[in-house]
């Protein structure tokens, strides 16, 4: 059978708020999601049995095979439809691992869209969402791979329009876990941030083919409720925040997801390159991306 390929594109959170705490222990979020330009790679042989195998400058990263995300979605799937055709998956990975931009869930949700790609089943098959929901809390997002607001926690997804944004990454290459950063935060079960008159106050988002101006007025309103707590279980978060809030042309710069990759939009796709540029030369050993956010 032909060789299928699909991109794992970065999860960028231009805003996080944490609306409280769920008596199951999960979090209640409010997100506006967008994704970059910056990507792995994940390809499908299909044929019998199930299989991975990694490569690219972040292969020593992925831990063990049985356990990456990738083969746990693929194996769910397979519970859910008798006869699925499974395969080889080889996976170039680029992206850092425990950076807050969805690494692990881009690349499930790519293993997922193979999947319906060799099985010939619709992108909106319920059995395909319903093993993203259970198998993480990004995969959902990263599935559809499109700017949206992300609620609940991270289930329920509504798209937007939302402009091109030059923007530059960057992760200290220091791994930051989700639940560390959730600790840290300290809420207790059934523990609200935000009331429920918080949330129909808040402002909503610019209608379609609104400027950039008046994206990132509305996106700087926002915050990230991780980023305190991201800050006490790693401060080189904020080495980063303040390198990149000291370039030239930045008009935002926030953390991303539970970090400890962060991020800043710029006026120009020429101001991101050179800001790049200048943080590599003084911090060499950070990985560093100029692109563009959609």
């Amino acid at each position: 059978m032909t060789l299928l390929t699909e991109t794992a594109r970065a999860k960028v959170n231009l805003t996080l708020r944490v609306l409280g705490r769920r008596a199951d222990g999960y979090h209640d979020i409010e997100s506006l999601v967008v994704f970059a330009d910056c990507a792995d790679t994940l390809t499908l042989t299909p044929g019998p049995g199930l299989s991975l195998s990694t490569g690219g400058p972040g292969a020593q990263d992925c831990g063990e095979m049985s356990d990456n995300l990738v083969m746990r979605a693929a194996r769910q799937l397979g519970e859910r439809i008798p006869g699925l055709t499974l395969g080889h998956f080889t996976l170039d990975k680029h992206l850092p691992v425990a950076a807050g931009i969805g690494g692990g869930s881009a690349d499930a949700a790519a293993a997922l869209r193979l999947l319906a790609r060799a099985n010939g089943l619709a992108s909106d098959d319920a059995r395909i969402a319903d093993v993203a929901r259970e198998t993480g809390a990004d995969i959902p997002v990263c599935l559809a791979s499109k700017a949206c607001t992300m609620t609940g926690v991270g289930e329920n997804l509504s798209m937007l329009d939302v402009p091109s944004m030059p923007c530059v990454m960057i992760n200290p290459r220091v791994g930051v876990a989700t639940k560390d950063v959730f600790a840290a935060l300290g809420l207790g079960k059934g523990e609200l941030l935000a009331g429920v008159g918080d949330v129909i106050l808040s402002a909503g988002w610019p209608a379609d083919g609104a400027s950039f101006d008046e994206w990132i007025e509305a996106i700087g309103r926002g915050t990230n409720d991780l980023e305190k707590p991201a800050l006490k279980v790693e401060p080189v978060v904020g080495d980063v925040l303040s390198a990149l809030r000291a370039t030239d042309g930045v008009r935002l710069a926030r953390m991303s997801g539970s970090g400890a990759t962060c991020f800043a939009i710029f006026e120009t796709i020429g101001d991101a390159g050179q800001a790049a540029k200048t943080i590599t030369q003084a911090h060499p050993g950070w990985w560093v991306h100029a692109g563009v956010l959609s």
